[in-house]
């Protein structure tokens, strides 16, 4: 059975860590010409979690490459030393683990007072009720519907039910914030995440890693629209 198409406008964000960096300005061109809204990026420090990725420099260079917005998800484990240096490079809308932020409150408001689009993110075994007093104050919640640390995971599939129940706390209480979800998303699984209440997809191997990243983001495209 099809399912039924979300009425929400959907926004598709592309991770850069699934991209060839060998032909990254060729591929970063690719998806923009393809329709992405925004560009994701993965920033690992090695500690937060079990992989080190890049920094500042490269989200800088994204920054040259593209005019979409950066959506720059930070999975390190002191973000506040570096707020200043992503925005500096270019980062739209910086996202925070509330794992990591022993005052999460003061984090995001810096954030929005250097201009940036704030948000939190919850890895797969946090619980919603971690992120329940933060929500009236940021513009996005990304879920990790994988453990962070590696791409080219499968989705877990018992976060959708964890974006619905996201998607109702947000709607009974008239908030603002978009649901983005990270992880294993594909043009499989994108309707039935979108129906759960998801506003944006981050996907990598998905589009980066296949063999024509224009038709691979039409596919996922026609999935949500």
């Amino acid at each position: 059975m099809k399912l039924q198409k979300s009425k929400r406008k959907v926004m598709i964000a592309p991770s850069v860590i699934a991209a060839n960096f060998a032909r990254l300005q060729t591929e970063i061109a690719a998806a923009e010409k393809a329709g992405a809204d925004m560009f994701h990026l993965d920033i690992m420090d090695g500690h937060f979690v079990p992989n080190i990725s890049f920094g500042p420099i490269i989200v800088k260079t994204v920054h040259r490459l593209t005019k979409l917005p950066l959506d720059t998800h930070l999975m390190i484990e002191d973000p506040d030393l570096y707020l200043e240096d992503f925005k500096k490079a270019g980062a739209a809308r910086l996202i925070v683990h509330v794992e990591v932020c022993r005052h999460l409150h003061r984090t995001v408001s810096e954030i929005r007072s250097m201009g940036m689009i704030p948000g939190v993110s919850l890895n797969p075994s946090t619980s919603l009720f971690a992120i329940e007093e933060i929500l009236p104050f940021v513009d996005t919640v990304l879920v990790m519907s994988v453990n962070p640390g590696f791409g080219g995971q499968e989705f877990i599939t018992t976060s959708l039910d964890k974006i619905r129940r996201l998607r109702e706390m947000l709607d009974s209480h008239n908030f603002h914030a978009l649901i983005e979800v990270d992880g294993g998303v594909n043009a499989a699984n994108a309707a039935e995440i979108v129906k759960a209440g998801a506003d944006i997809l981050v996907a990598g191997s998905a589009v980066f890693g296949a063999d024509d990243i224009h038709n691979a983001l039409a596919a996922l495209r026609k999935e949500v629209s």
